[in-house]
């Protein structure tokens, strides 16, 4: 046998083929048959004979064959080949070979397909596959769409799954005419001989009934296809289920051949496309004790199992003694096991049969579907259900006992595939192609225009959707099924050529849901307690309506003088500020509990522009005011002029450009570095109600990429800002101004917002990770320092006015001298009028004291004038005159009071 396969293996180095030359040249002798006449309007074709040799001798020798051809448009009708018998004479002499016109149907010319059938052995899958195959070409043939210019004719053997038997017969096919365009064998074992031997003959391999994964290789088998689904079509559909349940994590046990060894080497490949790991590979030969040992040791929770049915109950045994089963396990098994296979006896296994049911309760397998199940009708216009009962008329033999009966839909669909591949070869439907009836086994030409019409097949069938993979498998259909109460049920059907997975939703899990792959880890955020967020909303609502009273407060009153000298513009700003600062406590508490994580980076930019907005409003206008009772007011002496004059825009201005430096920053900020919603993880928590379940505690942050370097900018000049505050605060305690009234409620208010702002920076981004203890002291320290500067600045002036009631006589004023609103210079004119009066009544006084004084100097005069006559009057009275000398004279100008002195 080994020699006949070399022979046929070594044969296409040196041989050609019939009808290329090389066939023994016949010498005229007695042994043989003498040549004979061609047909009117025909000739006879001389496999390996020249014209010059056929012309020499007059003698065939035996088993030589000769092949009637007609000229034009005419055809053959009888014997078309006869072949020389030992006798001397030529087969079918009796019946005449004609040239006649060809009619419609006798236009087809012969395409043959050589096939090996296991009639017997140990898959005699040809009791069933050859009516099948029979039944396509009569279909295939009778349709005037496909091939309308060839007929498809078999040639076929009994290869009786035997690989030596298919050698032989293999040998016959290929040597003796006429040539087959294909070779379609059965059995995996035959059909590897038949590819390996076919690339070497220029033939394509279809086969109809091989599962190996090895057959699968290109690079060994460059021309094999099959219908037949490889053993390897099962990790699709594994991986698909994987994928469906979420596991990224399986493990595997094999037994070590080399089926299951391909089987698993694909599946590796596969998961790892998939993005899933195959953590723990096991196997073993015999006894699987210590590999279920080290699934178990390794945490082991979606296992793939390959291996026999009789090494599957030596398997489960071993499950069932180290409990690798239940509600934390999935097992996947092949699915060709017998539906009890758990339960058959077996005394190589120490297992009784309820242990045996319950460990294999709830795992899941695999199965090829050769037969569709959905009720379509396929390229041949009949369903998988009318394709049965019409094979099971052909059939000799009930279905149960005909071998290959579950595999016969695949053998029709292979006829059907080989059809549509030559019918697109050869141009059918009007396309320009080759001519079939050209081929022999050294036309490379065809058979490469074969093999990519075979690639590109893509059909319904009576097995299903028919198709090829990059290695010529069949793609197919997938049944699975799970063990459910000691029985299989249908769960679902996997199309991997369409990606598309049939689910009934009729799958049970022993703990309600499918198991995780590993430990459970489950994910939880950790949300600000509600509790503190209403309370301290609660706070800042009640802030925001106290800076909407002092706001209104001030407004009302700005007329009158006390709150003009305060700087009312100013105050207002604070207020604003204030009440932006508080709205601010509500986008801070705001997290996953509240908004989705799409909306959390807006949060995030609420939060940091009313709180940077807030502060320059609010502690802005303060410092301003402090800042401008510094710079006037502890001036030198030679500057006091600038006391007498403050320009309000000035103040505005300096607000002006904090604000807008706080502006610009945060502009800047949101362009070039936007905040964003970030995820902090903390170390994993396992709880105590379920050890397989641990909990991986997370929190939201606005952060960005560059969030320190901001922080770093934000925070430095608001804290140079702070310190400023708190020294201009304390340099101006003992200055005393009426253009600024309310200067050291300003200061005060500086203090405890500057303390509580430089304590509360740092240690909030200390407990940055406790969301309640960062919230409650960043949230608290914005309302409270809202509320201590609107109660300083503002809870005075209104005591004042209302305890004073100087509004309502500013308003009396007001009225009495008709205006309404503005009465600065009524005021002055008051005033001046008061001095005035005053200043009358101490120049009468003064005008006595003079009368009293002249009074005296007469007398002392005319005392001297009695005492010496002869000295002259003094015109002054005899006193020095000087500046203090009382005046002659008052005058009253206006407002203006003048002494005039002599």
């Amino acid at each position: 046998m080994l020699l006949l396969l070399l022979l046929l293996l070594l044969a296409p180095l040196f041989h050609r083929p019939p009808g290329a030359g090389g066939a023994q040249t016949p010498n005229a002798t007695s042994e043989g048959c003498q040549i004979i006449h061609p047909p009117w309007e025909g000739g006879i074709r001389y496999r390996g004979l020249t014209r010059d040799q056929v012309k020499a001798i007059n003698f065939l020798p035996v088993d030589y064959e000769i092949e009637y051809v007609c000229r034009g448009e005419r055809e053959v009708v009888g014997p078309k080949v006869r072949k020389c018998l030992a006798n001397g004479s030529w087969t079918d002499m009796d019946t005449p070979s004609r040239c006649v016109n060809r009619t419609p149907h006798s236009e087809r010319r012969a395409v043959y397909i050589g096939a090996l059938f296991p009639m017997s052995g140990g898959w005699p899958g040809g009791q069933a596959c050859q009516p099948a195959v029979e039944m396509a070409l009569e279909d295939v043939n009778s349709r005037r769409d496909i091939l309308p210019d060839y007929e498809l004719k078999l040639i076929h053997h009994d290869s009786k799954c035997d690989p030596g038997q298919a050698t032989k017969y293999l040998y016959e096919l290929l040597y003796n005419d006429p040539i087959k365009i294909i070779l379609m064998p059965g059995c995996s074992s035959v059909s590897t001989l038949v590819a390996e031997a076919a690339r070497m003959w220029n033939l394509i391999v279809l086969s109809y009934g091989s599962s190996s994964p090895a057959l699968s290789n290109r690079q060994r088998f460059p021309t094999f296809f099959r219908t037949h689904p490889s053993a390897t079509l099962h990790n699709p559909t594994r991986v698909k289920l994987f994928e469906k349940w979420g596991w990224k994590k399986i493990a595997t046990i094999q037994q070590t051949t080399e089926v299951f060894t391909s089987t698993l080497d694909d599946l590796e490949e596969r998961v790892k496309e998939a993005g899933i790991e195959i953590t723990f590979r096991q196997s073993f030969f015999s006894d699987p004790a210590v590999p279920v040992k080290n699934l178990k040791r390794q945490d082991a929770r979606i296992i793939v199992g390959l291996f026999y049915e009789t090494e599957a109950r030596k398997v489960f045994c071993e499950v069932y003694k180290e409990r690798l089963f239940g509600k934390k396990y999935v097992w996947f098994l092949i699915g060709w096991y017998a539906d009890n296979w758990f339960k058959i006896y077996d005394p190589s296994i120490n297992c009784t049969v309820d242990e045996m049911t319950e460990a294999v309760e709830g795992h899941i397998t695999t199965e090829i579907v050769m037969l569709n199940p959905a009720n379509t009708r396929s390229i041949s216009n009949m369903t998988s259900q009318e394709f049965v009962e019409k094979l099971t008329k052909r059939l000799k033999r009930h279905p149960e006992e005909t071998g290959g009966f579950q595999e016969a839909p695949l053998a029709y669909d292979a006829i059907w595939a080989l059809a549509l591949a030559l019918n697109k070869t050869s141009g059918g439907g009007g396309r320009s192609g080759v001519r079939l009836e050209e081929f022999n086994y050294n036309n490379q030409t065809i058979t490469d225009q074969i093999y990519r019409a075979m690639n590109s097949s893509s059909f319904e069938g009576v097995s299903g959707h028919v198709v090829f993979d990059a290695s010529g498998s069949r793609m197919a259909w997938t049944l699975i099924e799970q063990l459910q109460g000691g029985s299989y049920k249908k769960i679902g059907y996997y199309d991997s050529t369409k990606d598309d997975l049939s689910w009934s939703k009729t799958d049970k899990w022993i703990g309600g849901s499918p198991p995780a792959d590993q430990t459970l880890v489950i994910k939880t955020f950790r949300f600000l307690s509600q509790k503190l967020f209403i309370s301290v909303s609660v706070l800042s609502s009640l802030g925001i309506v106290l800076a909407v009273v002092c706001l209104s407060f001030n407004i009302y009153n700005s007329h009158v003088r006390y709150i003009q000298n305060s700087q009312p513009n100013l105050n207002n700003l604070t207020a604003v500020g204030c009440s932006l600062a508080l709205a601010a406590v509500f986008p801070l508490g705001l997290d996953g509990y509240h908004i989705g994580g799409n909306q959390f980076p807006f949060v995030c930019q609420a939060r940091l522009w009313l709180l940077g907005l807030g502060f320059s409003l609010g502690y802005g206008s303060m410092f301003t005011k402090i800042w401008w009772v510094h710079t006037v007011f502890t001036k030198k002496e030679e500057k006091k002029e600038w006391r007498k004059t403050l320009e309000p825009w000035k103040l505005y201005a300096t607000v002006g450009l904090l604000v807008g430096m706080d502006v610009l920053t945060l502009a800047i900020w949101q362009i070039v570095d936007p905040l964003h919603r970030t995820i902090e993880t903390f170390a994993k928590e396992e709880p105590k109600e379920d050890i397989d379940v641990s909990i991986l505690p997370q929190l939201e942050h606005c952060s960005s990429k560059k969030m320190n370097t901001w922080l770093g900018i934000f925070y430095g000049y608001k804290g140079l800002l702070l310190l400023l505050g708190i020294f201009l605060a304390y340099e101006t305690k003992s200055v005393s101004t009426e253009k600024i009234n309310d200067h050291r409620a300003v200061g005060m208010a500086i203090y405890n917002v500057a303390v509580l702002c430089l304590i509360t920076a740092p240690v909030t981004m200390i407990l940055s990770s406790q969301q309640d203890a960062a919230f409650a002291f960043a949230s608290l320290a914005i309302v409270f320092s809202s509320y201590i500067t609107l109660v300083v600045l503002f809870v005075p002036k209104m005591r004042r006015l209302i305890t004073r009631g100087e509004w309502q006589s500013e308003a009396q004023d007001t009225m009495k001298t008709g205006s309404s609103t503005n009465n600065n210079e009524e005021e002055k004119s008051r005033l001046l009028e008061k001095e005035n009066r005053e200043l009358e009544k101490i120049i009468a006084e003064k005008e006595e004291r003079v009368s009293e004084l002249r009074h005296q100097l007469q007398s002392r005069q005319q005392l001297r004038s009695r005492r010496h006559p002869t000295t002259p009057p003094d015109p002054s009275g005899g006193l020095p005159r000087g500046p203090s000398e009382p005046p002659d004279r008052l005058s009253c100008d206006g407002s203006r009071v003048h002494l005039l002195y002599k």
